[in-house]
């Protein structure tokens, strides 16, 4: 389950994500190249939300994929929520709509459905905040997962927060433990989910895993996420 007022608690600096100024097509919110290799915990440049418990284990391995060899984040949860943001420069998706993440499952948590609050667990997750004022109650949160049971293309209400929107990007085991390239144009998916543009900037990227409803485990890796123009 993902704790929407907790997110909402970072307080915004409009510290930046690095922007790249070798491409200004693309913002880069997370590529792990400045992490230490090897890095156990919260990586550096976010911030880890309080009500974890610690059971989950975060820390920068290498990768290897089609691609070539790159770092990523490496997620464990044992029965646990780790929730971790990262406040951005303020990016307009009117200008850089498209995002794309590369992203691992090799451990579904077992029965977990994001369509009912009990089993409202995640083995992988990206969130994008758009803050508005009060934001605790009118900001809102789009959450791209990887569900073990809900059909891949479904986008509804969170059962556990009305501020959050899942879209289903990937559902249950068949693609597991392979690394996978998503694109998706947040405006689009902006514009399907509340009838008109945004009029705030995206200012968090939240990743996440979770298996705490169901107790049970769950296993993912995060490679880079970019904006981009296209």
């Amino acid at each position: 389950m993902i704790a929407a007022l907790a997110l909402l608690g970072i307080a915004w600096s409009g510290q930046s994500a690095r922007s790249g100024a070798e491409d200004s097509a693309i913002i880069v919110v997370e590529d792990w190249r400045s992490q230490p290799p090897g890095h156990v915990g919260v990586p550096i440049g976010w911030e880890k939300q309080s009500w974890s418990r610690g059971q989950c284990d975060l820390r920068i391995e290498e990768r290897t994929d089609p691609i070539g060899v790159r770092p990523a984040l490496h997620m464990v949860s044992e029965n646990d929520n780790c929730t971790i943001s990262k406040r951005v420069r303020k990016i307009d998706v009117r200008e850089y709509p498209i995002l794309r993440w590369r992203w691992r499952t090799v451990r579904l948590p077992a029965g977990g459905d994001s369509r009912q609050a009990a089993t409202d667990d995640q083995a992988a997750q990206i969130y994008l905040v758009f803050p508005r004022f009060p934001a605790t109650v009118r900001s809102r949160i789009i959450g791209y997962v990887w569900d073990s049971t809900a059909p891949a293309g479904s986008v509804f209400r969170s059962p556990s927060t009305r501020l959050v929107t899942y879209v289903v990007v990937r559902s249950g085991p068949g693609e597991l433990d392979r690394w996978i390239s998503e694109r998706r144009n947040v405006l689009e998916d902006f514009l399907r989910i509340y009838g008109e543009e945004p009029t705030e900037p995206i200012e968090a990227v939240t990743i996440a895993i979770d298996s705490n409803d169901t107790r049970s485990q769950a296993e993912s890796y995060m490679g880079e996420i970019v904006f981009g123009r296209q």
